[in-house]
C-alpha cells in the first residue's frame, strides 16, 4: 500500500466525502491521509475524493507545481487549490484554462432559468432539456464553451476542460454566483439575447411593431427589441428592471470591497 498526504484549500473542501464512508481516506486536522495500491495520478486521487478537475487551479507536490498526470509516490504531500482570482500566478502553473475574451456557455438540464438570465445579459448560452451528458461534454469541448452544471460526474469527464459546478439552488443566487465567478458585469451586452432561443436581439423602432403591442405597453415603453428567429418582442419591463437592480446591487458590493 502507498500512503500520501493531502490538503485541500478554499471551497474545494465542500466536495470532500464523509470521512467515515471511505476507508482509504482519513483526516488529521486539515491534513488528509490517502492510501492506495498500484499507479494513480493526481487527477485519479483528486476526483476519487469527489473534487472535479475543472475546479482545481493549482497542484503542489511537496511545494513543486505539478499537473494532473503526475504519478503519486509514497509520502508525497499534495496541496490542491481552487481558482485564484486575486493572486498573481504564472499561467504555466494554472490548471484552469483562462477565458480572456468572449465567454460562451452551455448549461445542463437543471439550470434552465439561469440560461435565460445569461441570455438576457447578452451571453451566448446553449440550453436544452434534451441534452445528454455526452452531448454536453462534446459541445463544451468542440465549441470551447464553459459548461455550467449541477452534476459532479459530468465535470469529471476527461473531455471537459472548461466547467464549473454551480453551488446555489435559487436561480437568482446562481446568477450572482456565476456573474462573480466569471466577472461578467463588464462583459454584458445590449440589447442581449432572446431568453427563449438564444438569438441576438435587434433593436427595433416602436412604430414598426406598435400594432402588436398591448395598450399599456404602448403607453409606458419606448425602447423595444425583436428576436429575428422566434419573432418575439422584448422591452425593459419589470422583469428586466429586477435583473438590473440585482446586478446593480452586486456591483455596489464589489465596489465597496
Amino acid at each position: 500500500m502507498k500512503k500520501i498526504y493531502l490538503r485541500f484549500y478554499g471551497d474545494l473542501q465542500d466536495f470532500l466525502p464523509e470521512k467515515s464512508n471511505l476507508e482509504c481516506f482519513a483526516q488529521d486536522g486539515e491534513i488528509y491521509h490517502y492510501t492506495f495500491r498500484g499507479r494513480q495520478t493526481a487527477k485519479d486521487v483528486i476526483e476519487s475524493l469527489g473534487v472535479p478537475h475543472t475546479e482545481v487551479d493549482l497542484i503542489l507536490i511537496d511545494s513543486e507545481p505539478r499537473d494532473f498526470t503526475y504519478l503519486l509516490q509514497t509520502d508525497d504531500f499534495m496541496s490542491v487549490y481552487p481558482l485564484f482570482n486575486n493572486i498573481a500566478l504564472a499561467d504555466k502553473y494554472r490548471l484552469i484554462p483562462r477565458v480572456t475574451e468572449k465567454i460562451n456557455f452551455v448549461l445542463d438540464i437543471h439550470l434552465g432559468k439561469l440560461a435565460s438570465y445569461l441570455r438576457m445579459l447578452g451571453f451566448d448560452t446553449l440550453y436544452s432539456n434534451k441534452y445528454t451528458d455526452p452531448e454536453l461534454a462534446d459541445i463544451s469541448s468542440k465549441e470551447n464553451r464553459m459548461l455550467l452544471t449541477k452534476d459532479l460526474g459530468l465535470l469529471k469527464r476527461k473531455k471537459v476542460r472548461l466547467g464549473y459546478y454551480v453551488r446555489k439552488d435559487n436561480p437568482r443566487g446562481q446568477l450572482i454566483e456565476v456573474v462573480k465567478r466569471f466577472s461578467l458585469l463588464e462583459k454584458r451586452t445590449s440589447p442581449g439575447r432572446c431568453p427563449e432561443c438564444n438569438a441576438s436581439l435587434k433593436e427595433i423602432a416602436k412604430d414598426k411593431i406598435i400594432h402588436r403591442l398591448e395598450p399599456l405597453t404602448k403607453k409606458y415603453y419606448q425602447e423595444f427589441s425583436l428576436c429575428p428567429k422566434c419573432d418575439k418582442i422584448y422591452w425593459p419591463g419589470s422583469h428586466y428592471q429586477h435583473l438590473n437592480n440585482l446586478l446593480g446591487n452586486l456591483q455596489k458590493k464589489i465596489n465597496n470591497c
